[in-house]
């Protein structure tokens, strides 16, 4: 169990020891955020501020996670793999948004196909690793069985919650701080699962173990860039970061066979979402928007709520949400 402990200290340590010098790289060679015109008009200040910080956030998570964990488990490596994986994406869509100098970057046709790439191997790994194709539904306690569906129901929750995290991005603070929630819940999710498993040590599961490492350390890595983060922000994560925390969130609910409850312990990434989806059907099927400007938490910019207020009242709701997520987990997950 100290093993959790030293990955999210060493990566916490990590990220802040590197962070200043890090924000400097960005500065001088200017690679620095560029606003849409059609976001809030506040947010112009901010054009030019470092971005791309995820590649911090990712490289204090796998330094805190590799060497405390000699011989990590599939199912870890696989979570750390899809958020570098996703992170690389995202940092393909930022390089190209600094390169070109503008506010779009790759194509959502492209990043759809590296995403299937990346479901793909994903699907490879479950296999491998006899997961069930089915999902199971709380509450109502029924498995409901895909067969080969579950195959495309992973590239839904990869690519969703890449998507879903990328439009949370939006405010100061923001992402990172409800990033950390979620990790932290499905990293309680496993400390427990770990100790429940067996009276000693050398009885427990250590796959359960593994997982909680890696997940520690990405909490210490989101934590440290916090730092950096909170608002006003010296630094940026970008889609690098954004993206990379989204497929972080997937690969721990498939892995652990919780994929229902990434509505809730993702369940301000679904918000965001469905307030894209909703604003759009609503402009072209009635040609009203539903919000003043989507995503939602940009509405409450718009309502003249701080970014500060704005994020950390998003904190709060994630903590009820991922509270309620893992009432269920340790309701009805432990027997299966």
């Amino acid at each position: 169990m100290i093993r959790v402990l030293i990955a999210a200290g060493v990566a916490l340590v990590v990220s802040i020891a590197i962070g200043p010098r890090f924000i400097e790289f960005l500065r001088r060679n200017e690679f620095g955020q560029h606003i849409r015109e059609e976001g809030p008009k506040h947010h112009l200040a901010k054009q030019g501020t470092p971005t791309m910080g995820g590649l911090l956030i990712l490289f204090a998570a796998t330094v805190g996670f590799l060497p405390v964990n000699h011989y990590p488990g599939l199912r870890a490596l696989t979570v750390l793999f899809t958020a570098l994986a996703c992170g690389a994406i995202g940092f393909l869509d930022d390089f190209i948004k600094l390169t070109h100098r503008r506010s779009l970057g790759l194509s959502g046709r492209w990043k759809l196909v590296l995403l299937a790439v990346v479901t793909a191997v994903v699907g490879i790994v479950a296999h491998h690793l006899h997961l069930s194709t089915g999902v199971y539904l709380p509450v109502v306690d029924v498995w409901v069985p895909l067969s080969y569906a579950w195959y495309p129901f992973l590239f839904l929750v990869i690519g969703g919650a890449s998507n879903g995290t990328n439009l949370a991005d939006g405010a100061d603070g923001l992402l990172a701080g409800t990033a950390i929630v979620a990790l932290f819940t499905f990293t309680a999710m496993n400390v427990v699962s770990y100790v429940r498993s067996g009276r000693l040590p050398t009885d427990r599961n250590v796959t359960k173990l593994d997982l909680a490492i890696v997940g520690a350390a990405l909490i210490g890595a989101a934590i440290g860039f916090l730092w950096f983060n909170a608002f006003p922000a010296e630094m940026q994560m970008g889609d690098t970061g954004s993206m990379a925390f989204g497929g972080a969130l997937a690969a721990f609910a498939i892995m652990m066979k919780v994929e229902v409850l990434l509505l809730l312990l993702g369940g301000i990434f679904v918000i965001e979402a469905l307030s894209v989806m909703i604003q759009v059907f609503s402009f072209k099927r009635f040609g009203k928007r539903v919000f003043l400007m989507a995503p939602i938490h940009h509405h409450f910019e718009m309502k003249a709520w701080s970014e500060t207020k704005i994020m950390v009242r998003f904190w709060i709701v994630a903590g009820l949400l991922c509270a309620a997520g893992f009432a269920l987990y340790y309701r009805y997950y432990f027997g299966h």
